[in-house]
């Protein structure tokens, strides 16, 4: 699969979780960013694939990912955005 894909759910209790994921999508939009939404909560195989391509059997979305290269999560996404290197961060650049 090809192109950037942010893993998340549609379905969690989490506001942590919800809080997160909006604030990855809002960023991406405003910088005119493509990118793919992966909803974990429809598929476990899906949430299964953002686990093992972030190699953490624990990993909780939001999950950014570039074709097969995992890029990170929500806290190294918040650093690359405050570092201004989010396109290294998402390897555009």
């Amino acid at each position: 699969m090809s192109g950037l894909r942010v893993y998340s759910t549609s379905v969690t209790g989490s506001r942590e979780i919800k809080s997160q994921q909006s604030e990855v999508t809002r960023i991406l939009d405003g910088k005119r960013i493509q990118y793919k939404l992966v909803d974990i909560s429809q598929d476990n195989a899906l949430r299964d694939e953002m686990r093992a391509l972030a190699g953490n059997p624990k990993a909780t979305p939001p999950q950014i990912v570039n074709g097969d290269q995992y890029c990170g999560d929500y806290e190294l996404f918040v650093e690359a955005v405050e570092q201004n290197t989010l396109e290294e961060f998402l390897k555009l650049a």
